[in-house]
C-alpha cells in the first residue's frame, strides 16, 4: 500500500531508556508500561481530521542506540517534525541528543521552519534530577526549538507536548481535541478555521 501524502510524520529521538516509547504509547493509547523494553523502531498512527480531509499523524519511535545510523538518516529525511527526548535524571541523555540535532540540521538544512521539541521526560523523578529545567530551556534556545518537561508515567504534559508540536507546524493547522464534547458555536468556529482535530 503506497504511503499517503497527507501523512504527517513525527519522529521521536533520544537515548535508550529516556521514555520515548512511554510518551508515544501514553499519547496514542493512554497506557503506561512500567518495564523497559528496548525499541528497534515502531510506528504508530493517529488519525486526525484536517481541513475537511483526513490526515494521519504517523509517529516513529526510534531506537535509543546508535546501532542503526542508516535508519536514523532515513527517519530524519522522511520526518516533518521531531521530538528530542532526554531524561531529567540523566545528563548523558541530553548530551546524546547533540549529534542527532546536528544530523537533523545537516539533512534538513534550515531547521527554523521545522517543528522541533526538546523534551525533558521523567519530571516525576525530581529527587533524582540531573538536568535543571533552565538548562533544557537554554539548550532549546540555542537550537531554536520549543521546550517542555513531561512525565509519561503521570501523563503530565504529554498531550500538550504533541499539541505544541502541531502548533509549531505552520503549513497545516493541526489541533488536538482534548475533550470530545464541543458546543455548536465551537464547531462552527472550527469549520471556518479549517482546524485539524485528533479523534
Amino acid at each position: 500500500m503506497p504511503e499517503q501524502s497527507n501523512d504527517y510524520r513525527v519522529v521521536v529521538f533520544g537515548a535508550g531508556g529516556v521514555g520515548k516509547s512511554s510518551l508515544v504509547l501514553r499519547f496514542v493509547k493512554g497506557t503506561f508500561r512500567e518495564s523497559y523494553i528496548p525499541t528497534i523502531e515502531d510506528t504508530y498512527r493517529q488519525v486526525i481530521s484536517c481541513d475537511k480531509s483526513i490526515c494521519t499523524v504517523q509517529i516513529t519511535d526510534t531506537t535509543g542506540s546508535h546501532q542503526f545510523p542508516a535508519m536514523q538518516r532515513l527517519s530524519i529525511s522522511k520526518g516533518h517534525a521531531f521530538i528530542l527526548v532526554y531524561s531529567i535524571t540523566s545528563h548523558q541523555s541530553l548530551e546524546e541528543l547533540r549529534p542527532i540535532y546536528e544530523q537533523i540540521c545537516q539533512i534538513k538544512g534550515d531547521v527554523e521552519s521545522i517543528p522541533i521539541m526538546l523534551v525533558g521526560n521523567k519530571n516525576d523523578e525530581n529527587q533524582n534530577r540531573e538536568v535543571d529545567s533552565s538548562e533544557g530551556e537554554a539548550m532549546a534556545k540555542k537550537w531554536k526549538c520549543a521546550f517542555t518537561e513531561t512525565s509519561a508515567k503521570l501523563n503530565h504534559n504529554v498531550k500538550e507536548l504533541f499539541q505544541e508540536l502541531l502548533n509549531l507546524e505552520k503549513r497545516r493547522t493541526v489541533s488536538l481535541q482534548i475533550d470530545g464534547k464541543k458546543n455548536k458555536q465551537q464547531k462552527r468556529k472550527e469549520k471556518l478555521k479549517g482546524k485539524c482535530v485528533v479523534m
